[in-house]
């Protein structure tokens, strides 16, 4: 009678333990179903479904938290990549979004991004074999205190800096993260003043956030082929540097690659996009992270300002975000498989015209000339 029990006590541990592990899987499924990719998420949402979409594509996606930030949330990124049958060395590509915190598209973009990867790279035969070369590092959001004050109420919905305290003799929180990475910082295009939307903050890479992007970034500076930043407003899409003095070693072909990527983003919905450098379409700035992926010897470096051009800027409207997305990934796909094909289809890989050690030696040398004011 007691080992009869006993057994009987087992199979409905064993029965219990199956139907939890089926709830979990079908609700799991249930989730990513039901994820609504042209509505914008808040954070705790974007952290669900970071989690549902490895779970169901173990074979491609895997997560890291790599940082925190001032106030001590996860800044969460998913790896997108197959298995090398060849065992090559893989290369690595960057999509980061919202380190604006009031550009909800953006964040929606990597959403978009990485659902139409996890859709179709078993069925495009391109895709997976870049898959196989490169792994694909997606943060959604950077910027995740700031995103997440945005969504506080209707005031604080234009929030663009992160929440890190004010300085001394300020009552104004936050500093701007894209003015924050060591690269030219606090020459131009920036403020000193705690309370201005520019403020880059008391150093180079002072805040955890950028710091955190640097310090990952930064170990596979030699495998990384491409840095994309999504950011909005204007329709634009930039190229190394911010600083008016400065020019990357292979401009030209930057400029090529980002009007190979406007064209075809303009197939998608007929939306034009300008290509150049800030201080030529749009102003001048310094400590972006762009330009401080092409300064430690990235080759390929751009930013992506998605739509509008001025109608709802920051507040793009929820109809308009499948659209944008649509037309962005055509762009970034663009770039992508360029330097896919650059790196893998010939003899060499691409060469970054100065080694990364070089640029920060470049980099070094004008800033000093530039504080002198060698150039002026």
């Amino acid at each position: 009678m007691e080992k009869t029990t006993w057994k009987l006590g087992l199979f409905l541990m064993i029965l219990s333990t199956v139907s939890e592990t089926s709830n979990s899987l079908v609700e799991g499924l249930e989730s990513r179903l039901s994820y609504d990719y042209t509505k914008y998420h808040p954070m705790h949402e974007i952290y669900r479904w970071m989690e549902d979409v490895e779970r169901g594509n173990p074979e491609l996606v895997s997560s890291s938290v790599y940082g925190r930030t001032y106030e001590g949330n996860n800044i969460t990124l998913l790896k997108l990549g197959l298995k090398n049958p060849e065992v090559k060395e893989k290369k690595v590509i960057w999509v980061d979004c919202g380190i604006h915190a009031r550009e909800w598209i953006a964040p929606a973009f990597c959403q978009w991004f990485v659902k139409e990867i996890v859709h179709s790279y078993k069925t495009n035969k391109k895709l997976e074999q870049m898959l196989q070369n490169l792994d694909v590092y997606v943060t959604p959001v950077i910027n995740v205190d700031g995103y997440m004050f945005t969504w506080k109420n209707d005031s604080t919905r234009l929030w663009r800096k992160s929440r890190s305290s004010p300085p001394p003799g300020s009552s104004c929180y936050g500093v701007d993260l894209n003015r924050n990475f060591n690269a030219n910082w606090g020459t131009v295009g920036i403020s000193f003043d705690g309370c201005a939307n520019t403020y880059c903050g008391k150093s180079a890479g002072s805040e955890p956030e950028a710091k955190a992007v640097m310090g990952f970034v930064g170990k596979m500076v030699n495998q990384t082929l491409c840095f994309l930043t999504i950011h909005s407003a204007g329709q634009l899409i930039l190229l190394p540097y911010g600083h008016p003095e400065i020019s990357a070693p292979n401009y030209d072909e930057l400029v090529s690659v980002g009007e190979t990527a406007a064209a075809e983003m303009k197939k998608v919905h007929g939306m034009g996009y300008t290509v150049g450098t800030s201080p030529q379409i749009l102003y001048p700035n310094s400590g972006s992270s762009r330009d401080w992926t092409r300064l430690i010897g990235i080759p390929f470096s751009y930013t992506f300002e998605l739509r509008d051009k001025g109608e709802f800027s920051h507040l793009l409207p929820e109809e308009q975000i499948k659209p944008a997305c649509e037309e962005a990934y055509a762009g970034a796909l663009s770039i992508i498989t360029h330097v896919h094909d650059k790196a893998f289809n010939s003899a060499t890989l691409p060469n970054a015209a100065v080694s990364g050690l070089s640029m920060v030696i470049l980099s070094t040398i004008m800033c000093v000339f530039l504080t002198t004011g060698v150039f002026v």
